[in-house]
């Protein structure tokens, strides 16, 4: 028999038909690549249990998170069997959540356009934050209705909110006290909509 060429010999389905594995379920269908596969949750160096960011459903996940060189990175992103609500199922959207922190498009900064500004420039959280309430008290002071038609109102019909799917009860309930309490009337939820 002529020897034959290499790539020959290691093509599995030469192997197979050659070999003891005529059903093709062990050794002739094994490849380098495939010995050298290995689970994506094998280089993980600790489990923390999270919640799918997705929809109010609030799916269980496990988030592997792998440390080198004193960073921390999510390897992979499971449904976790031990959560009543989904039993270690997750949605498409939840099974692709990986990309929410991985992704390389990913913002991480606050990014601010001015008036009539042209270009974006970056801001600390901090200023952010502090730019965004000092915007609330000043719609609410200048929109600040006490009396409509006689009667007490006591509201602004300036501010209204919008809540979306990703918030569960406990932070619907929170939104809804502090607009309430802020004088807002216009308070909707993606969820009735």
């Amino acid at each position: 028999m002529p020897q034959l060429p290499g790539w020959i010999a290691n093509w599995p389905a030469y192997r197979q038909l050659t070999g003891r594995d005529r059903l093709g379920r062990g050794e002739a269908v094994r490849s380098p690549h495939t010995e050298a596969a290995a689970p994506r949750t094998q280089a993980a160096d600790r489990v923390v249990s999270s919640i799918c960011p997705y929809c109010a459903v609030g799916c269980g996940q496990r988030v592997y998170v792998a440390s080198a060189g004193g960073r921390d990175a999510v390897t992979q992103i499971e449904g976790d069997p031990d959560s009543p609500v989904s039993r270690g199922r997750l949605c498409p959207k939840g099974a692709a959540s990986k990309q929410l922190v991985t992704q390389p498009g990913r913002l991480t900064k606050v990014a601010y356009r001015r008036p009539y500004g042209t270009a974006w420039e970056q801001l600390s959280l901090d200023q952010a934050m502090d730019m965004i309430a000092d915007r609330v008290i000043a719609t609410r002071r200048d929109t600040w209705q006490e009396h409509h038609g006689g009667q007490r109102v006591a509201r602004t019909l300036g501010i209204a909110s919008l809540g979306g799917a990703t918030l569960d009860n406990e932070e619907n309930y929170l939104i809804k006290k502090l607009w309430t309490a802020l004088g807002a009337i216009q308070i909707e939820n993606q969820a009735r909509i």
